[in-house]
């Protein structure tokens, strides 16, 4: 392989992705279920802004704002329904962030999310110039398992880069900006037909404008992340665009000294120029150096929650593909079609419960029982996954062995949480038994 050196890393290819400000603004309450509070970031088409739920039921959040009268022509919807669309049918997984609910006025959309208040991991890169090898590890070991439960669910992220990648108050990757997304429906003989995303970041087959496979793009761009995270600077960078996709084509790019043997053969595997020989997500998942970031714990203090998020991480890495929105048809009288309407929106409520007693299927058969007795329709998914339903109110549990005799259990309200009143919490735990704990100290939030 090339080895060598390379220039350092450019000032960032700004894209409509919002960059984080600390600017003071009044308060301002929205459509009364939230109070708007300072702007995080402003893009070319939406501003962000940091705002506390006056419901209490998804606390800080952030609303991205997007003004119809200015920017929503045809392409930008478009642009928002894949965004929307997207994030909602990977709600389930811990390192893509969430999108609660969106609202509407006649001139305004709004976004309710996950507030990601770590900022860009781009930023971090920029500060660091480069990351240790196991921080670069753990953040494209999050990654992957995100875009790998992606490509199960059918979406292709096909804008990754840095700037996307923002990290939670605990330092965890949340992969966002959907809004170069490609769905299944989009699809024409199994293949994605649109040139987007970032030219640095880029797989080539996007460029040349045919047919290609969204996931196998993802992994391209992978690869060139991993190299920032390791490096401090872009494999391929040209002022001439021209004279960089021949870098890129050729696979012409230097390996700093400093990065090691494994993950310098996984850039190589993932910065090959055809796609039918590329590495896939899939195959990074089975390497050694992926997998060592599962058995990593942060410092003494936090093995414990390192050890739930790993576990919980492996968990979802399956991808079982039963979330909240393939389930949703549990409930008989729930319409989530019109996602500019801005009505009645359910209250997202969860609850944890461990016990040493059961065993994984155990717990599985439990949660059905009490579910049957409660009268919910009961539908199994795999590794660990039930959905509860009945009228208005589903409910997704979510069972995960963390260790040996020791079952974590995760009970969300996804639809229907006004229904949902707190008694039936109350049943739900009595039917469940003393043998489980409950990790929530005032139960609800």
């Amino acid at each position: 392989m090339p080895s060598g050196a390379s220039p350092p890393l450019p000032p960032p290819q700004r894209t409509p992705t919002p960059t984080i400000t600390r600017t003071k603004t009044p308060t301002v309450k929205l459509l009364g279920k939230y109070q708007l509070g300072r702007l995080l970031g402003r893009g070319s088409f939406a501003k962000v802004h940091e705002a506390t739920s006056l419901e209490d039921s998804n606390g800080v959040v952030a609303i991205k704002i997007i003004d119809k009268t200015k920017t929503l022509d045809a392409a930008m919807e478009s642009s928002i329904t894949r965004e929307v669309s997207a994030m909602r049918r990977l709600q389930h997984h811990p390192n893509i962030l969430k999108i609660h609910e969106v609202m509407a006025t006649k001139t305004k959309i709004y976004l309710v999310m996950e507030l990601a208040s770590g900022g860009e991991l781009f930023a971090k890169v920029l500060r660091r110039g480069r990351l240790a090898e196991p921080a670069a590890r753990r953040y494209f070991s999050q990654l992957v398992s995100a875009l790998h439960c992606c490509h199960q669910n059918g979406v292709a992220h096909r804008d990754l880069k840095p700037q996307n990648l923002l990290l939670d108050h605990n330092g965890n990757l949340k992969v966002s900006d959907f809004g170069l997304s490609a769905l299944p429906e989009q699809l024409n003989n199994g293949l994605l037909h649109t040139a987007c995303g970032t030219p640095a970041y880029t797989a080539p087959e996007v460029v040349r404008r045919k047919g290609y496979d969204g996931s196998k793009a993802d992994a391209w761009s992978c690869g060139v992340i991993l190299f920032v995270l390791l490096a401090g600077y872009l494999p391929f960078d040209d002022s001439n665009l021209v004279a960089m996709y021949k870098k890129i084509h050729r696979r012409e790019f230097h390996f700093p000294s400093w990065i090691s043997k494994q993950p310098k053969a996984i850039i190589w595997q993932l910065l090959d120029p055809n796609p039918d020989t590329r590495m896939s997500i899939a195959k990074v998942m089975e390497t050694s150096w992926f997998k060592r970031s599962l058995m990593t714990f942060t410092s003494s203090n936090n093995q414990q929650e390192s050890l739930l998020h790993d576990r919980k991480l492996k968990h979802d890495m399956v991808c079982n593909g039963v979330n909240a929105f393939d389930i949703i048809s549990l409930s008989s009288g729930l319409d989530l079609s019109g996602l500019f309407e801005g009505g009645n929106h359910s209250r997202r409520k969860e609850k944890r419960y461990s016990t040493s007693m059961m065993s994984l299927d155990g717990v599985v058969d439990r949660v059905g029982e009490v579910g049957n007795r409660m009268g919910y329709r009961v539908e199994r998914g795999k590794r660990g996954v039930v959905g509860l339903g009945k009228g208005r109110v589903v409910l997704l549990v979510e069972v995960v062995e963390i260790a040996e005799s020791f079952v974590l259990m995760e009970v969300k309200v996804v639809a229907g949480g006004v229904e949902f009143e707190e008694g039936q919490w109350v049943d739900l735990e009595s039917g469940l038994g003393d043998t489980f704990v409950s990790w929530d100290n005032d139960a609800v939030r």
